[in-house]
């Protein structure tokens, strides 16, 4: 297991969840939610905020795929959002399965007593935070880094 924060990325239309994970790579936290800017910078800036602050190491988006495995408009929302990350940081970006995380955090949420309403704010921070522990559980099982790596090189930015 590598040592060093990472932080998980949740990618929504609106908002970002962010989370992070201890240096050891043992648990995942929840950190903030940022609003998505339609300008496309300043979530960006914020986000390379928070890895100066936690000094992270790297990047784990979430790459929302339907039930079947095929890309959706989200999927290519969450690339071209780690694309961004990776183009401005000098760390890596690593792209992971996320299908059923929101689900999760949504029923994770409801066992605690909070409405979907209630739970808007935090929503997409349980759910960076369920998709950096699988991220890290991988890792710690295999020895190997999860997902796979974002070239900031190649790809096309929405």
């Amino acid at each position: 297991m590598r040592s060093g924060v990472r932080l998980g990325i949740d990618v929504g239309k609106a908002r970002v969840g962010v989370a992070r994970s201890d240096y050891h790579g043992v648990l995942a936290t929840p950190v903030e939610t940022v609003a998505r800017d339609a300008s496309g910078n300043g979530d960006i800036a914020r986000i390379l905020a928070l890895a100066d602050e936690f000094e992270a190491i790297e990047f784990i988006v979430g790459l929302p795929l339907s039930m079947s495995g095929a890309t959706t408009a989200s999927t290519d929302d969450a690339e071209a959002f780690a694309l961004r990350l990776a183009r401005a940081s000098d760390r890596s970006a690593r792209m992971i399965d996320e299908r059923l995380t929101t689900v999760s955090a949504q029923s994770a949420l409801h066992r605690t007593g909070r409405t979907a309403k209630s739970s808007r704010p935090v929503i997409d921070q349980v759910a960076a935070v369920i998709l950096l522990q699988q991220a890290l559980d991988v890792e710690r099982a295999s020895g190997r880094p999860p997902g796979s790596i974002v070239d900031p090189t190649e790809g096309r930015e929405l």
